[in-house]
């Protein structure tokens, strides 16, 4: 049900913009934005076939995502290879319709540099009008390691002694992130496996809802943010948590080694520092 209403949702994102947009387009256009950045190279000729099967004489042009493309073209130190900026534009469609989604891919795939690089290009974009029918916002991202500290200092905990309650991490961050006045989007990146023993607690934030429920028996209701995952694989992960999430799969093949050898080492080691410099890194 989460991925009819997804489906749902990036239709009348698409019937709003275009209003004069054949519906049956519409409907291809949403079904493709939505599941096609989940899926490796060689299923989406599979799923060409069954899309062309149901809209058989239904034509589309690509959407113009121009200037967000210029955007990323800037990035110093870093090559664009063209699968590589469609992974970014993928990731920019995916947040629209989500609030919570992972980036799923073994390590050298380019996970952090697809979130990194889009944000970016987004706070460069700042108010101007996008594709998706609002305007650009600029982006703030926040990166902690869930897997390097504990469950109280992740979502906060009473001390034993004094049975007083001390904020974890992401509540504080939250907190914030709810109290602050400005539209800039929030953006919280959980660098690390995904199991039972802390997504769990966020099934609530995933989904509808939108809130964050701590033992203290506080409320956070969450505004404009979104909830990441940079995650190697879902082998952990229940499937409660998969269906409450965005899927966006990348793919060392797409880079290739031109990215590598032709960027030089600043880029490798951008992406290591800020690792090492995240809450709980």
């Amino acid at each position: 049900m989460r991925a009819v209403k997804t489906v749902i949702c990036a239709a009348g994102n698409l019937k709003r913009e275009n209003p004069d947009m054949d519906e049956g387009l519409i409907v291809l256009r949403a079904i493709q934005d939505v599941n096609v950045p989940k899926f490796l190279q060689e299923d989406l000729k599979l799923f060409a076939g069954i899309l062309s099967d149901l809209f058989p004489n239904t034509k589309q042009e690509p959407l113009n995502y121009g200037p967000l493309e210029e955007s990323m073209r800037i990035k110093p130190s870093v090559v664009m290879i063209a699968g590589f900026i469609h992974k970014c534009i993928q990731l920019y469609e995916t947040t629209v319709v989500r609030h919570g989604l992972m980036l799923v891919g073994p390590s050298g795939s380019g996970k952090t540099k697809c979130y990194e690089v889009l944000g970016a290009a987004m706070t460069a974009l700042k108010g101007q009008l996008s594709v998706s029918g609002g305007v650009y916002e600029a982006v703030q991202i926040h990166v902690l390691n869930p897997k390097s500290i504990t469950m109280g200092q992740l979502y906060g905990e009473y001390d034993l002694l004094t049975h007083e309650w001390a904020d974890g991490i992401l509540p504080s961050l939250v907190r914030s992130g709810a109290a602050s006045m400005d539209k800039t989007k929030k953006w919280y990146m959980f660098d690390g496996p995904v199991d039972a023993v802390w997504i769990e607690n966020m099934n609530t934030v995933l989904d509808d809802n939108k809130k964050l429920c701590l033992s203290s028996g506080e409320i956070i209701k969450l505004t404009d943010m979104t909830m990441m995952f940079e995650v190697q694989d879902l082998a952990m992960a229940s499937p409660a948590t998969v269906s409450r999430c965005g899927m966006v799969y990348l793919e060392p093949s797409v880079l290739g080694l031109t990215s590598f050898t032709e960027s030089g080492p600043r880029t490798i080691l951008c992406s290591t520092r800020s690792r090492h410099a995240s809450w709980g890194g």
